[in-house]
């Protein structure tokens, strides 16, 4: 049984008590799609007052996630969407030896959740990176106030297809780019990220570990570590830690055939 972000009280979980997540529901009047600083990247992107108060009446429910605590895992049946508003979540599947493969970083603005529509259940995890808080969106009343508002619904597509080409834009990184191309296009795809949230281009926090970035980019962790250090020596990025500080993005572009 999922995690229930949905109910106005608590409820007790159908999982082992060593597996339950500290995920804690709580009532905050203050957060509203009309005031969210995200909602530009978010699902109530350019809608009219009346269709954010609609909106906003889904929500009922948002909740904070603790760092590495789990928000759904795979196999759990599909109900909601969950907007990020606050923090960063990685999404994982598990091979049959049980090694983890991360299939997604997402960010503040960033939807979860699309992964259930087909099955209706997940197919993958979401796991907090650092402390974070979502909205839950629960999907049916969602399809049906989507079907009443047509820049809702194409809201819905375009995040929607987003996750496809993200999909889609890991299979040609995987697929055909070399280890340094796959790090520096990962860093470049990060910087327009947090760019496009208001925060600086040229210096962020990288919020996976080495170990996630080597499996995210299909590398080993010698791999990305030696890349990392190889590009601090020419001089194209300067890290301490996980803070980053692109000093050449000219450059980062040029390894991944890019102009400008």
């Amino acid at each position: 049984m999922p995690i229930d972000l949905l109910a106005s009280r608590p409820r007790s979980f159908a999982v082992p008590a060593h597996a339950r997540p500290r995920v804690v529901a709580f009532r905050d009047a203050g957060a509203h799609c009309a005031s969210c600083g995200v909602r530009g990247l978010c699902i109530a992107h350019d809608l009219d007052a009346e269709t954010v108060r609609e909106l906003d009446a889904l929500f009922g429910t948002h909740a904070r996630v603790a760092k590495r605590e789990v928000l759904y895992r795979a196999g759990w049946p599909f109900s909601a969407l969950y907007a990020i508003r606050v923090g960063t979540f990685k999404t994982l599947t598990l091979a049959e030896d049980g090694r983890e493969q991360i299939t997604g970083y997402h960010m503040t603005g960033d939807v979860l959740g699309f992964d259930g529509l087909s099955e209706e259940r997940h197919s993958c995890e979401a796991v907090a990176l650092e402390d974070s808080e979502v909205c839950a969106l629960p999907f049916e009343k969602l399809d049906e106030l989507a079907r009443a508002k047509p820049a809702l619904r194409r809201n819905l597509f375009r995040l929607l297809s987003s996750d496809v080409s993200r999909g889609q834009d890991m299979m040609l990184l995987l697929g055909s780019m070399r280890s340094e191309e796959r790090l520096a296009s990962f860093l470049l795809n990060l910087a327009r990220r947090f760019q496009r949230r208001g925060y600086s281009a040229s210096e962020f926090a990288l919020r996976m570990t080495r170990e996630e970035i080597a499996s995210y980019l299909g590398l080993t962790l010698e791999t990305v570590s030696r890349l990392f250090s190889r590009l601090q020596s020419e001089g194209l990025i300067q890290v301490q830690g996980r803070a980053i500080k692109v000093l050449d993005v000219a450059a980062l572009k040029r390894m991944v055939g890019l102009s400008g």
